[in-house]
């Protein structure tokens, strides 16, 4: 027996299985299905918010400046939001029955490309706007706090605010870009098998 083994030809000689194509086409419907509900589900919540805050403006009168701007930053925040976000409705609607893999591939790729546009900059301006808007709007009651209170409701709002920002935002962005990244591989190592 040899000793000598060469694990490079092994490597090559193994051949790859590649993913069958119908659980592949179901698994690319699932996501779409998944990132529609997620879309019209934000949009529900995103709303809700907006009328609520809406609605405590009307009702409660607020007296100072900065609260009316911290309402409008707000409102601005989730209806441009909203806005960029509802432009990929197109991409998760399934309405091709017969599509091959390279439109699939194209479809992933293009939904890869509006995620990473939402993410960076889309988030980037709505949580400016969001922090900017809520600072203001904290303002109004805080300046009737003791200092000690005041302080404290900032801090636990910037907490939140940090929170979202460096860990779950990271962490939502991770889990989308890992499923997407997953079935366009399997696509490309499909479309290579079939060639």
């Amino acid at each position: 027996m040899s000793d000598d083994i060469n694990f490079k030809d092994l490597w090559t000689q193994q051949k790859c299985v590649a993913p069958h194509p119908e659980n592949l086409i179901f698994e690319v419907k699932k996501l779409k299905q998944n990132n529609l509900r997620k879309l019209l589900l934000t949009n529900l919540l995103l709303l809700v918010t907006a009328l609520f805050i809406i609605l405590i403006w009307t009702q409660y009168q607020p007296q100072f400046l900065t609260t009316k701007i911290g309402i409008i930053l707000i409102i601005l925040a989730i209806v441009v939001f909203l806005f960029a976000y509802n432009n990929s409705y197109s991409l998760f609607k399934s309405d091709k029955n017969a599509e091959s893999n390279s439109d699939y591939l194209k479809d992933l790729l293009t939904i890869k490309a509006k995620q990473k546009f939402m993410e960076t900059t889309m988030v980037n301006v709505y949580f400016v706007l969001l922090s900017i808007g809520i600072g203001l709007y904290m303002y109004e009651y805080t300046s009737r706090m003791t200092s000690f209170w005041g302080i404290f409701a900032y801090g636990i709002t910037a907490i939140w605010i940090l929170l979202n920002w460096f860990y779950l935002r990271p962490k939502q962005i991770k889990k989308q870009q890992t499923k997407l990244d997953e079935i366009i591989t399997k696509i490309e190592l499909l479309n290579q098998q079939l060639e």
